[in-house]
């Protein structure tokens, strides 16, 4: 029923057009932000801007696409989409190279308001967690889906963390101190993370860590 985006990178929105080709709904929706279809670079070293591809047609109708910053139910509210994240989180910096072209010009855009994430609520076990990236910071990430949604306990969390990078791993200490406060019991860490900070947290969570692939099936149940 719905496609959700996380954000507007080349690398999560490229496959688009032949994803919606293969669900072949006509009422499917897709949930994004105004700032995805904005054209999108890095700064170089050079200083020049690396522009990325820009987001790819598809056969969706402008009416078939929800635009929201604000946390939105979907599935029969069994699923949330955060909407844009508070950053309370002071080593979470964002992307300090990203710019949009906005106005006619590049403008710098660390922030990344547009990055947001999945959250299921599973009764008996508490809150599972997909990022895409986490742009917006793996645990601003958490706090977020925690104030959402009401619920402080922290299940499982799957995703791309963002620690790879020269830049990034200054941040993998402190994430996983402040990952280990909210106790997961399943950390299945993936994409940008980086083999840096993975090997981190499968030292850090030993008997939550487990190794995310493609083709990984996670059955998540409800205790009752």
């Amino acid at each position: 029923e719905f496609v959700v985006l996380s954000h507007g990178h080349h690398d999560h929105i490229g496959g688009l057009p032949k994803v919606v080709e293969a669900i072949n709904r006509e009422d499917l929706v897709l949930v994004a932000h105004e700032d995805m279809f904005r054209r999108r670079g890095t700064l170089t070293a050079k200083g020049e801007i690396r522009e990325y591809q820009p987001f790819p047609q598809t056969q969706l109708k402008e009416e078939k696409i929800a635009c929201t910053t604000q946390p939105m139910l979907i599935a029969d509210g069994l699923g949330l989409v955060t909407g844009e994240i508070p950053r309370s989180v002071e080593f979470e910096k964002g992307i300090v190279n990203n710019h949009v072209f906005r106005d006619g010009v590049w403008t710098p855009n660390p922030d990344m308001l547009e990055d947001r994430a999945l959250v299921f609520d599973v009764e008996g076990k508490g809150l599972v967690l997909i990022s895409g990236c986490a742009h917006a910071g793996i645990i601003n990430t958490l706090r977020c889906a925690q104030n959402v949604t009401g619920n402080t306990d922290v299940y499982g969390v799957f995703g791309g963390f963002h620690l790879a990078g020269k830049e990034f791993e200054k941040r993998i200490e402190p994430t996983i101190a402040e990952l280990k406060k909210f106790a997961p019991k399943l950390v299945a860490a993936s994409h940008c993370t980086g083999w840096r900070a993975l090997c981190a947290m499968h030292r850090a969570f030993p008997d939550a860590y487990v190794a995310n692939a493609v083709g990984n099936c996670y059955v998540l149940t409800s205790k009752n």
